[in-house]
């Protein structure tokens, strides 16, 4: 490519679209004008989205990355509004969701004088990025560019952030762009290793009760298939976590279900009567173990995994096997032998009907007057084909949606893991409108978090995005009462919501929607959401103690699962 004398501004611009950059949130100031006024210029190339707040638009391009499997870009300027980003790029780091933050920043000259708006925005997200780095001069910038896309979508995805000096910004370079495909030192995926493989195969092999339990790693990797692949030929149970969610088909005969404190009854309590457990690309988080010492007590241990860190890291692995699942699954599945497990899966399907009688039936077939959110969350998965993106806030209706929301595609989940953002909900949704232009998208919250970010109405509308929101409302901040019901002998400490007109407040921005206050109202309203061309706000008001069952206790074993209070 030839050189062309451009500033720096213009550089980030043309640096973005040589990395085949079509969508940037962001918010604009002071310490980033230039770069917005070089944006003037590409409207025609690249879209922005102006969101209402800085942390809406890290949660867009969040949602934008996980439903398109590319990185999500955004910009705000400096000071606060860098800082306005933290609570995002945290979520994305222990998410591993490619992201590249680009933050204005005051003069080289001013740095460290507290200057107006000076934050030191490389010292607060260090430790929540895979990389960051501060420019002061504008030919560093198409480098710094190339490189924060390698290290965001390489390997284990992360977030980066690169704080450009506004100096930076107006001085000319003589702009020349090179992909970066290689960094000495970073080995982003290790090559597998065919002896560990064979290892791993000789104990599938062995085992009379083998548990696969994957994550968002499969996901990422793009290995659906080759996850399907193995489960079909080994006959091994299969379940996921919540991150995992939608990278097998929920009607898949080897799908078991959501492991963890609110998954099913089948893939928790089985853990430990297993004698192997396969994880491939997911790490062990504590809402899936349990108390660490208690879990998969009667288990080998095989982890698959792109992070050498993570291997060993919180489970000890008798096998690691390192490397992507793209290549270590199939690998895999061609050194064991095909196999079933016929009674080993009637042992899931056995814990199925004590779950549906239990639990089940009573959250979506309810009998009690008052509506439940599972009846919400089925109706509405029914309604859009079982074939819409979920979006989720974080609290009961992650859950809930979680656990009633049917799948027939990858990439459809797009809900707050590790970090359990509120307020996550509204933002990832428009993102991932923006991601999946032509699929239904569904976004679950509850009346706690929509409060947190539901000026972004304002850019939803504004942009014509066809996001379908159900406000699931029960007064009151729900997982956080459930807790104070369970174990705080109903002292409901602060968590009880003293509302605003939801309706009213949507259809100031422009939105149009309605509430649902009984069960012979349901079906219709959501039919009439579905169908609304364009975007829509229903509210249904569901039982205050609508609790989520089953639940593991925090700090429990997975064998103490509760099914009901």
């Amino acid at each position: 490519m030839a050189t062309k004398r451009i500033t720096g501004s213009q550089a980030i611009i043309l640096s973005l679209l040589e990395e085949g950059v079509d969508t940037i949130f962001g918010y604009p100031g002071g310490a980033i004008m230039p770069v917005y006024d070089a944006l003037y210029d590409f409207d025609k190339q690249v879209t922005h989205i102006l969101t209402r707040h800085e942390q809406g638009a890290v949660h867009a391009a969040e949602g934008y990355a996980k439903v398109s499997g590319k990185a999500g870009v955004c910009f705000a300027t400096s000071g606060p509004g860098a800082t306005n980003l933290i609570t995002g790029i945290a979520d994305a780091q222990i998410d591993s969701i490619p992201l590249v933050c680009i933050t204005g920043q005051v003069a080289s000259p001013l740095l460290g004088t507290d200057a107006f708006q000076e934050s030191d925005v490389i010292g607060l997200s260090m430790p929540i990025t895979k990389w960051n780095y501060q420019v002061t001069e504008a030919s560093e910038i198409p480098e710094a560019i190339a490189k924060a896309f390698y290290i965001a979508q390489s390997g284990r995805p992360g977030p980066v952030l690169l704080d450009i000096a506004k100096d930076a910004q107006v001085q000319e370079l003589d702009f020349e762009y090179k992909k970066c495909t290689k960094i000495r030192s970073y080995i982003p995926e290790h090559p597998v290793d065919p002896f560990k493989v064979k290892e791993a195969a000789e104990l599938i092999d062995a085992a009379k009760k083998p548990l696969l339990l994957f994550g968002q790693g499969v996901i990422i990797a793009n290995a659906e298939q080759e996850l399907k692949d193995f489960v079909e030929k080994t006959g091994i149970p299969a379940a996921w976590t919540l991150l995992g969610l939608s990278a097998l088909p929920s009607n898949h005969p080897l799908n078991v279900g959501m492991l963890g404190m609110h998954g099913n009854y089948g893939p928790n309590i089985k853990t430990n009567e297993a004698d192997l457990i396969i994880a491939v690309g997911m790490r062990f988080d504590d809402r899936v173990t349990g108390k660490v010492s208690s879990y998969a007590t009667n288990a080998k241990i095989i982890h698959l995994e792109v992070d050498p860190a993570e291997i060993g890291k919180i489970v000890k692995a008798d096998v690691g096997v390192l490397g992507s699942a793209k290549k270590s699954l199939p690998m895999l599945t061609m050194n064991v032998k095909a196999n079933k497990h016929e009674a080993w899966l009637r042992e899931f399907r056995d814990c199925d009907k004590i779950e549906m009688e239990k639990v089940i039936r009573k959250d979506t077939f309810p009998s009690k007057e008052g509506l439940t959110m599972g009846e919400v969350v089925r109706l509405t998965s029914e309604k859009a084909n079982n074939d819409a993106v979920l979006v989720t806030d974080v609290g009961q209706q992650q859950m809930i949606a979680a656990r009633y929301f049917k799948f027939t595609q990858s990439k459809s989940i797009v809900t707050s893991g590790g970090l359990g953002t509120m307020g996550y909900g509204v933002p990832a949704a428009l993102g991932a409108q923006l991601g999946a232009k032509h699929r239904t998208v569904c976004c679950f919250v509850g009346d706690g978090g929509f409060q947190m970010t539901l000026q972004e109405l304002g850019t939803i509308v504004q942009n014509k995005l066809p996001v379908k929101i159900i406000l699931l409302n029960n007064n009151f901040l729900g997982m956080v009462r459930q807790w104070q019901q369970l174990f705080f002998d109903r002292r409901y400490s602060f968590t009880e919501l003293h509302n605003p007109n939801f309706i009213m407040i949507a259809n100031g921005f422009g939105m149009p929607g309605h509430k649902v206050t009984k069960r012979e109202e349901l079906e219709a309203g959501i039919e009439k959401m579905i169908a609304h061309d364009g975007p829509y706000i229903l509210e249904v008001i569901v039982e205050k103690e609508d609790n989520v069952f089953p639940m593991v206790p925090s700090g429990a074993s997975v064998s103490d699962i509760i099914l009901e209070a």
